[in-house]
């Protein structure tokens, strides 16, 4: 995992695992808060409407009431009136009593503005007599929800008003008349003013809550939610003791009155939840702000280690591209990261660099001696060899011949002797180089007892050119030692090819097999066996390592029986010093 991603997952737990904690214990407490607030409103609210419902109930209890017969009680005088109606003879004297009746039943409805539609039931034929207000067709009592019964008197549940001109929801209630006369006839006395209504809308969830009333045996006897809480099908909890709970999408309150008969408030689920949504709404909205911050905080602390990370990131990659201490002030300058701690680390990190620098430039100085020292072992090793053969020729010469042989071997000897022993490491030029092989070339001549064409080109542009010492001798010498005769010759072409010299050395000899010029071109040191031919191949190919490094080149081609042919491939340029 790279360090990017691990502070990202840092930042992110150390943010998120304590506001974790935070929104577990505010979702307890805010949820404890508004459920509690809730049902406690609820409750509240509910228990109004079931006070308001048991003092309508009592106010429809007391006219019923005054509506039937009783002994030592003015208030009955109505219902003794009916009773003397159904009782009288006489026509005159029962229409005086109907007059009186149907007074008697204005007063008692004018002094209870509560009350709407009151009147005698029959219920034997189905018939009604003195009603205050006109009722509605096919009115019968068995289609009444009845919501509770006691002492002779029922009551019947939130029902559309049997009166003819108000579709209203209202209550009703029906006692029994005890009359000698007749044992079928009931008072029967709705609320009205839609009073029922008002009720039942008195909630402070601006319409939202919903009622249902339940009979004694918790059976739905009114529901304003048919659909999932039909009218007749049993509530969900029953008569239990319950005062809340959830049921078909809808929190349910529940308030049982003295009667026991039950009202029951709805709430849809979502509008129940909805300030706890709220909360959750904004709880995510700030852990939305807080995740940006954090990843904010994490990308800016990554940016001030990446920062550091890149310096030395490019310290490292210059160390590793270049061996050499830094010379211009642009690569000496240290950039600062302004976090002291990566300052002193980077400061420390430059001056390891600058001691593997010098380190560098120590080995390279030292291996450059000893290469130094090596070409000049092989230069050594050659003179002598050379100068010994060279002093062997002179010998049999001068017993041999007479004197101005001598005079002539002796004089380019000389010469020879005199550039071959110069200073190690100093450049020659091309013309110093060629006149060298010349010489070289007189001597061979008159120590081999065979002559041989030696031809010279030269492009007199690169005449001046500098070039290593001693680096043609060795290749012609290789021409001579691999066979030519009386008919065989040696050409030297020195041509300029713009920033570079190329030298040819061909021969028409008896030439080399690949692995001869493979030895030749990999052995590391002189074969005591091939002294002329093995040093000074070894003497070249490290010389131009030495003095140009990859920039020479050096190859052989040769044909057995056909001869050999060297390129040196020589960039123009000023000799650098050993």
């Amino acid at each position: 995992m790279t360090l990017k991603r691990r502070i990202i997952i840092l930042f992110l737990v150390s943010s998120f695992v304590p506001f974790a904690g935070i929104i577990a214990i505010s979702y307890v407490t805010i949820y404890s808060i508004v459920t509690n607030k809730l049902q406690s409103g609820m409750q509240s609210n509910l228990r109004q409407v079931e006070l308001s419902l048991q003092n309508t109930i009592t106010n429809l209890n007391h006219v019923s009431q005054q509506l039937v017969p009783q002994q030592l009680a003015f208030e009955g005088s109505a219902g003794q009136k009916l009773g003397q109606i159904l009782s009288a003879e006489h026509p005159f004297e029962r229409l005086k009593l109907t007059e009186e009746l149907g007074n008697e039943i204005s007063t008692i409805t004018f002094t209870n503005p509560s009350i709407g539609l009151t009147m005698y039931v029959f219920k034997d034929d189905n018939s009604y007599r003195f009603e205050n207000l006109a009722v509605k067709d096919g009115f019968t009592l068995d289609t009444l929800p009845l919501l509770v019964q006691y002492y002779g008197i029922s009551y019947y549940g939130p029902h559309i008003s049997n009166n003819r001109f108000d579709n209203q929801y209202v209550l009703s209630a029906v006692r029994k008349v005890p009359l000698p006369q007749r044992e079928d006839v009931y008072v029967y006395i709705e609320t009205g003013f839609k009073l029922t209504q008002a009720i039942l809308d008195n909630d402070q969830f601006g319409g939202a809550v919903s009622h249902l009333f339940l009979d004694n045996d918790g059976k739905i006897v009114y529901s304003e939610r048919g659909d999932a809480f039909p009218r007749g099908a049993p509530f969900p909890a029953g008569l239990s003791a319950e005062e809340s709970g959830e049921a078909h999408g809808y929190v349910w309150f529940k308030e049982r009155s003295n009667q026991g008969w039950s009202i029951v408030s709805l709430i849809p689920a979502a509008d129940y939840r909805r300030e706890l949504n709220r909360w959750f709404v904004q709880i995510a909205l700030f852990a939305f702000v807080l995740l940006a911050v954090s990843l904010l905080l994490a990308w800016l602390l990554w940016r001030m280690v990446y920062k550091p990370l890149n310096k030395f990131n490019k310290e490292i990659k210059l160390m590793t591209q270049s061996r050499t201490l830094p010379q211009t002030p642009d690569e000496t300058k240290s950039a600062a990261t302004h976090i002291p701690e990566f300052d002193v680390l980077l400061h420390q990190f430059r001056q390891m660099k600058e001691q593997i620098w010098t380190l560098f430039s120590e080995i390279e100085l030292k291996e450059k001696r000893r290469v130094d020292l090596e070409v000049e072992k092989l230069l050594y090793q050659i003179n002598p060899h050379f100068l010994m053969n060279s002093l062997d020729t002179v010998h049999w010469l001068a017993v041999m011949n007479g004197q101005t042989e001598i005079d002539r071997l002796v004089l380019s000897l000389n010469k020879l002797l005199y550039y071959n022993l110069g200073k190690l490491g100093q450049t020659a030029t091309i013309e110093e180089e060629l006149d060298a092989l010349r010489q070289y070339l007189t001597l061979q001549q008159i120590r081999y007892d065979f002559e041989f064409d030696v031809r010279i080109h030269v492009d007199e542009r690169v005449l001046k050119a500098p070039v290593p010492r001693f680096i043609l001798q060795p290749i012609v010498e290789n021409s001579l030692y691999h066979g030519l005769d009386d008919n065989g010759y040696i050409e030297v072409n020195v041509r300029g090819d713009g920033d570079r010299i190329d030298i040819t050395i061909g021969d028409n000899g008896s030439g080399m097999s690949k692995e001869t010029i493979r030895e030749l071109l990999e052995q590391q040191g002189g074969d005591q066996r091939k002294v002329g031919m093995g040093i000074g191949m070894s003497y070249v190919r490290r010389m131009l390592e030495t003095q140009y490094g990859t920039q020479a080149e050096l190859h052989i081609d040769s044909v057995i029986g056909q001869g050999t042919q060297v390129l040196l491939r020589l960039p123009i340029q000023e000799a650098e010093a050993i």
